[in-house]
């Protein structure tokens, strides 16, 4: 093959996976071996159960069907287009093919020889992982291990280059309290706790009539200094101080703050004006302050939240929170880890925010202090996987009271409801279209009033009912008392177990969901509307598994596991036969998650939908790839619940 055309078909070639994976040497080597084919619309490359040729093929040009043919006729497998490489049992094993190749439109495609490829498919490991990956046109025609996947996306990702899990962050992340609690030497030590207990702080600073700082007192002074010596409240506050006060300025860089507190053992360091203690004070840093600014790990995030009753500050620690998602997902971090982090963190929030509005209420509503509660998280965050501050679904339960605080209680917990809702949609939350909130008084009800509602449902389980079913199924108690929901729970199983033809229509409804590909193999987009073009892989990726896992689960009258992989771990060791099929499910759940909160962080949205035109090659693959298992489980749940009998 003379050079020029051996230059273009390496050029070809270095634009699409495995061959940009290829060094210089070794796409030069693949190019010269290459045979060009030219087949006209109707040809027929190879035939499904043909012994494989000793090439493998990658399409230039035109468009070729894989189809396989079965009692139930011909269906279309895989459509090829430009550079997707098919064909590959010739180098996989050498068995006969599982495909027919069908030439739909005019086509040239490069035939390139086993011989040649094997030494480099046995030599670099990112050409075996494309393969072992199942990335291949037609490759996956039985279940694919998508662990290969799961591994080849963190080989060959793209990342952002966010490296938010620094130890440190820029000092202008470093949060300065400018507004400092201070009082004069002559206050009392009385007053001076008061002051810091209402402006909920843990130091205040001793000030002179110019405001330069005579000393502070922090509430570990309180406690060793006055309590624990028996001091009279009354004394001044000058009497237990630390004095003198280190001091330095606020534009002191961030280390030069930092190693200030460390050399002087110092948990507050006050700031002034010019940097000494003959200055105003203009504000003090806390290592509370300088533990947020050391980066966007976990422990820290949530530290922060545990420390602060400011809604505003929640809002700025949530969006730190997906900083670091973005660093997990782009790097492969596993999905359970993330998934729990994430939960850790919006559960933080709603105990934060239940603290702050039952502090404002209680006052008003002294009797429902002991009046048991427990607020419910439900659909995504209620099964611990709402990884991006999509639509809140959530609830709350109280137990039942007497008759005379029938209308205090309603009206007190819906305050509750409501306050919390208006913390979470301020730090970033989207409403629920459909009001499934703690703000929408039917969904705050006592005990007895939820359980008829679950017994409504399961009795007649209309369409509107299981819609509902889908939502309010995978509750998690969040906050206060989760023997309420645990009493619930058990009405739940004891009503299914009453009524078990209920999980037949749980099962057929969890067979309506819109299926992810079409005729062609290609993605169900949507036709109109909004999102014209788009993939919904909500509706047609992640339902189907979600509403499968729920229905398997409590028929085998599962309690606890809400998680959808989490789920499908479970039923493998309930169900040996389909452990297998079980876990390729869960791990397809789980590529699901990551690529929905990808698309949702890079977009600033939900990531539901996708347009397919933007993924990569590979990337509409592994998405393929992960929709095999739901056939297979529908297939099953099919036979056991007797559908076909059912629906006649």
């Amino acid at each position: 093959m003379a050079n020029v055309i051996v230059n273009r078909v390496a050029e070809f070639l270095r634009r699409f996976p495995p061959f940009s994976f290829l060094g210089k040497d070794d796409l030069a080597s693949v190019a010269r071996s290459v045979e060009v084919l030219y087949l006209e619309k109707g040809e027929i490359l190879f035939r499904q159960g043909e012994a494989a040729q000793p090439h493998f093929f990658v399409l230039k040009e035109g468009t070729i069907h894989l189809v396989q043919n079965s009692v139930q006729g011909e269906e279309i497998r895989e459509v090829c287009d430009e550079g997707d490489v098919f064909g590959v049992l010739a180098l996989l094993g050498k068995r006969p093919y599982l495909l027919t190749s069908k030439v739909i439109e005019n086509s040239l495609i490069y035939a390139i020889p086993v011989a040649v490829f094997e030494k480099i498919l046995e030599e670099n490991s990112r050409v075996a992982l494309f393969f072992a990956a199942g990335f291949a046109a037609g490759q996956v025609v039985v279940r694919q291990d998508l662990s290969h996947g799961q591994k080849a996306r963190g080989e060959f990702k793209n990342t952002s280059g966010d490296h938010s899990l620094m130890i440190f962050s820029d000092q202008s992340e470093v949060k300065v309290s400018e507004k400092v609690v201070s009082c004069a030497p002559e206050a009392s030590i009385h007053q001076a706790s008061k002051l810091m207990a209402e402006a909920q702080v843990s130091s205040i600073i001793i000030c002179d009539d110019q405001g330069f700082p005579k000393g502070i007192v922090t509430d570990k002074d309180l406690r060793n200094r006055v309590l624990a010596s028996g001091i009279s409240p009354q004394q001044p506050v000058s009497s237990v101080m630390t004095s003198p006060v280190i001091t330095r300025k606020k534009q002191d860089g961030f280390s030069d703050l930092y190693l200030t507190m460390i050399r002087n053992r110092l948990h507050h360091l006050v700031l002034t004006n010019d940097g000494s203690d003959q200055s105003p004070v203009c504000g003090i840093i806390s290592d509370h302050d300088i533990f947020l600014s050391m980066g966007n790990s976990p422990a820290v995030l949530i530290h922060g939240l545990i420390n602060t009753v400011e809604v505003s500050e929640m809002r700025k620690i949530r969006d730190r929170a997906e900083q670091m998602l973005r660093y997990y997902l782009e790097n492969e971090v596993s999905m359970e880890f993330v998934s729990s982090v994430m939960t850790e963190i919006n559960d933080v929030i709603i105990r934060q925010a239940l603290a702050l509005v039952q502090n404002q209420l209680l006052s008003d509503y002294p009797e429902m202090a002991t009046v048991r509660f427990c607020f419910l998280s439900m659909g995504s965050e209620g099964r611990e996987e709402q990884l991006l501050r999509t639509d809140l679904d959530n609830a709350i339960l109280y137990e039942d009271v007497t008759a005379e605080l029938h209308d205090k209680a309603a009206e007190y917990f819906l305050k509750l409801g409501e306050g919390i809702v208006e913390v979470l949609l301020a730090c970033g939350f989207d409403p629920c279209p459909g009001k499934i909130m703690a703000s929408n008084p039917e969904w705050v009800q006592p005990l007895s009033v939820w359980k008829k509602y679950f017994s409504e449902w399961i009795l007649h389980p209309s369409p509107e009912a299981l819609v509902k079913v889908s939502i309010f199924f995978d509750y998690r108690a969040v906050a206060g008392s989760k023997t309420l929901a645990e009493e619930l729970t058990h009405h739940i199983y004891q009503e299914i177990g009453n009524k078990q033809i209920f999980l037949n229509f749980l099962a057929q409804n969890a067979l309506t969901n819109p299926p992810p590909l079409g005729f062609f193999k290609d993605f169900m987009v949507e036709k109109s509307g909004e999102h014209r073009d788009q993939f919904d892989i909500k509706a047609r990726a992640m339902l189907p598994l979600t509403d499968l896992a729920r229905l398997l689960v409590l028929s085998h009258q599962v309690v606890g596991i809400n998680n959808t992989f989490r789920r499908f771990e479970k039923l493998a060791e309930l169900e040996p036969n389909y452990a297998e099929l079980f876990a390729q499910a869960g791990k397809a759940y789980e590529i699901l998650m990551r690529m929905r909160a990808l698309e949702g962080l890079q977009n600033q949205n939900s990531g539901r939908y996708i347009q397919p035109k933007s993924l990569g090659k590979l990337q509409r693959q592994l998405l393929k790839n992960t929709f095999s298992p739901i056939s297979e489980l529908q297939e099953i749940v099919n036979i056991r619940f007797q559908l076909d009998y059912f629906r006649k």
